[in-house]
């Protein structure tokens, strides 16, 4: 069975379905994976243990977003490569990647181990839930070098055109870290160590499955050993796409810990309801998500293939596809939270503030899937400087001083914090009119 999509010729639609739903169903197992974390922890432990590993998953989901976004950069050349028929190029890319991202991973699995009591201190982490925070990233931290192993085969898969197999390996991650949840926090009552410990066990397990695979597999890419060294050229590409999203997206990622931080500050039971909440939203997010990556790699194949018209029709295609399924998802955000948040805790209080923090962000829900297409264009363009640019500014400009604000005026809840992201996305989605606007006037220049 043919398993790479070209996106350069058939109906546009049917090209980005068939690639969006295993993008998305990757998405949800993947974000199932702290999801699970919480729910089992949130069923066998107490408040203390809910706000540490919905802390410390949602830093350690900030790791593993700024190193997909980095990745990113290697999808996007790589599917430039495949659009302009250079199998070999696309072959350099990829030996570039992975030693690029070991030593990234070494790097980080370092840094991380040494700094986690840091971390947890800057995040604000309620006293009676140090000790777990702490112990939940160190362990996690220990994995890296998996997380990235992963995230790098997603994507040089979805370079060329492959959502299936990325969507296979994270399903076989999806199950074990269930079975690990249930023996090491259930069973072996291990609490916050014991959800970190199955995260880490699951995507071992996962990258050990994707490399039998991937042997077995023809992909449109000629790749050899001696390939696996660092190509000056296709290191510099990479790095100019990966690079500026990589910091958009961390500075997003930093701008959310902020949030969390000064929720934290606002007591336990906000803390541990904005921790269900953040993993709620972490599939709520998986839509837009999945719409970023198919745009991404769409137009990089048909902008390597010559084809700008058809990258246009697809990023319009794809963010019209996204908004219809996110006025759904709002509903259920806004109107079933409190549902919703019951599946993390059995605990009254934790579900109100959960429930309360949906209300205001729901809205978002269709907003992002317009400002994700956006994104998703220009990475995709390998013009990612505005991507970096509107990713800095609102976060620091607009989400967190918005979320100050709402926290600190009279009677503060956690609806009014949870109406920040919103706002913030509106901002983005005014800045890419403006890029566009600009875009368009220099290719018409160009072209007289």
């Amino acid at each position: 069975m043919k398993q790479e999509n070209s996106f350069t010729e058939g109906p546009i639609f049917g090209s980005l379905i068939r690639f969006a739903l295993p993008v998305l169903g990757a998405l949800v197992l993947q974000a199932a994976y702290g999801a699970v974390d919480l729910m089992v922890v949130g069923q066998f432990g107490d408040a203390t243990s809910i706000s540490a590993v919905g802390t410390g998953s949602t830093f350690m989901q900030m790791v593993t977003f700024v190193i997909t976004s980095l990745a990113m950069g290697s999808t996007v050349i790589i599917g430039q490569h495949i659009g302009e028929g250079k199998p070999e190029k696309a072959g350099d890319a990829v030996g570039t990647t992975i030693v690029l991202f070991a030593v990234i991973g070494i790097a980080a699995t370092v840094l991380l181990e040494l700094l986690a009591t840091n971390i947890v201190g800057i995040l604000q982490v309620p006293e009676a839930s140090v000790d777990k925070a702490v112990t939940y990233l160190r362990i996690c931290s220990g994995g890296i070098l998996i997380i990235i192993a992963y995230n790098v085969i997603s994507g040089v898969l979805r370079g060329v055109g492959n959502a299936n197999l990325p969507f296979l390996f994270v399903g076989i991650a999806c199950v074990v870290n269930i079975i690990g949840d249930l023996l090491f926090v259930a069973v072996l009552h291990m609490d916050a160590a014991g959800a970190a410990l199955a995260t880490v066990l699951a995507q071992l397990v996962s990258v050990i499955a994707s490399v039998g695979v991937l042997k077995k597999q023809k992909l449109p890419i000629s790749f050899s050993k001696k390939q696996c060294r660092i190509n000056g050229w296709e290191l510099k590409r990479i790095l100019n796409v990966g690079v500026p999203i990589a910091l958009q997206e961390a500075t997003v990622q930093i701008s959310f810990l902020v949030v969390n931080s000064i929720v934290n500050n606002m007591g336990l039971m906000p803390s541990a309801g904005y921790g269900v909440a953040q993993k709620i939203v972490s599939f709520i997010m998986l839509v837009p998500s999945s719409v970023m990556q198919t745009v991404s790699a769409f137009v990089a194949q048909n902008i390597g293939a010559g084809k700008k018209d058809r990258a246009w029709k697809g990023y319009r295609t794809a963010m019209v596809t996204g908004c219809t399924v996110g006025i759904a998802i709002f509903c259920a955000g806004f109107f079933g939270g409190g549902w919703l948040s019951s599946l993390f805790t059995s605990d009254a209080e934790v579900i109100a503030q959960s429930a309360a923090y949906l209300r205001g962000f729901s809205a978002d829900c269709i907003l992002t899937c317009i400002l994700f297409s956006s994104i998703g264009y220009f990475n995709g363009c390998g013009k990612s400087l505005p991507v970096m640019l509107q990713g800095i500014t609102s976060a620091f400009f607009i989400r967190i001083p918005v979320s100050i604000l709402m926290s600190r005026l009279p009677g503060a809840s956690l609806t009014m914090v949870g109406l920040a992201t919103p706002i913030t996305t509106v901002y983005g989605i005014v800045f890419f009119i403006v890029c566009f606007a600009l875009l368009k006037r220099k290719e018409q220049a160009q072209a007289a």
